[in-house]
């Protein structure tokens, strides 16, 4: 009796985490809806802010501006000081999303330090800063306010003082790690130099644009908005990205709820049935004695 009063606690257990899960299933498939709305919208004007950097820039524009300018190596004199970007998430329930990203900024480290820089690790969610402290790396800088909203002006604070340095020539190198987000289900981590700025490929034929006043104003205001655009997308990719997993993630988790209980429940309904028969035969058993 005592088992079968151990299995039904158990039970009822799992049912009411099954439930926990599917409720945060469906609040993650919300945000989803939301948040890939927010990186579909923002595609337009990423491509257009391409497009005319790349048809701005020419190699002798390229040595007036600083953001433009490819630093020299470490080795050879160049500044030391590099910075990684890595955006994960505040929350866990998400699978392997967070420890992947941690996993590339990790190897980008690695890789920058082996070439000879300094680096410098800027956090933008909990999870990968309470990583990297864990493990006795220093965290430069820290934010854990921007949430599952992030706007131009919240990506514009995180790279403003990055542009100041790599502009007076004392950081050599900034490298973003965020999700890429795209589908639901394929969100891999990736790592994108953003400064200095790599002009972009040009097409096949040039728009004959009409500037006013002169490139070098347009650049001059072109260049820091294409770098905050980028860690802006970084930031939207990763926060869908998130949702996506922690869909799957609580998805999965809803779906074993389900198996465990069929399987507790069948092994419920075993005991209870052989209990059952036990007590039956007892009562048998008691009346032919009565009888004999």
């Amino acid at each position: 009796m005592a088992k079968s009063k151990a299995l039904k606690g158990r039970i009822r257990s799992v049912q009411n985490t099954r439930k926990i899960t599917r409720t945060m299933e469906l609040v993650s498939t919300s945000k989803l809806k939301r948040s890939q709305d927010r990186v579909v919208a923002s595609r337009p004007y990423a491509e257009a802010l391409r497009e005319v950097i790349a048809g701005l820039v020419t190699p002798e524009l390229s040595e007036r501006f600083p953001l433009l300018r490819q630093p020299v190596a470490p080795k050879d004199g160049g500044p030391v000081r590099a910075a990684v970007i890595l955006i994960t998430s505040n929350r866990g329930l998400c699978g392997a999303f967070n420890s992947n990203l941690i996993k590339e900024a990790h190897r980008q480290i690695e890789t920058l330090e082996a070439r000879g820089h300094t680096v410098e690790l800027h956090c933008i969610g909990r999870k990968g800063a309470g990583f990297f402290r864990y493990h006795g790396r220093a965290v430069t800088s820290e934010r854990q306010d921007i949430g599952d909203r992030p706007t131009p002006e919240h990506a514009e604070s995180v790279v403003a003082p990055l542009l100041r340095d790599f502009s007076v020539g004392t950081l050599g190198r900034v490298d973003l790690v965020f999700a890429s987000f795209r589908s639901a289900l394929v969100t891999p981590p990736m790592t994108q130099q953003i400064l200095p700025v790599t002009p972009p490929p040009r097409g096949g034929r040039l728009p004959d644009y009409l500037l006013r006043p002169d490139a070098d104003s347009i650049l001059q205001q072109l260049l820091p908005l294409y770098v905050r655009n980028a860690v802006y997308r970084g930031l939207i990719e990763t926060v869908a990205g998130e949702h996506g997993a922690r869909r799957t993630a609580m998805k999965n988790a809803t779906d074993n709820a389900g198996d465990l209980i069929e399987r507790l429940q069948r092994t419920y309904n075993r005991q209870r049935q052989a209990q059952i028969t036990q007590e039956i035969a007892e009562i048998v058993g008691g009346a032919a004695a009565l009888q004999g």
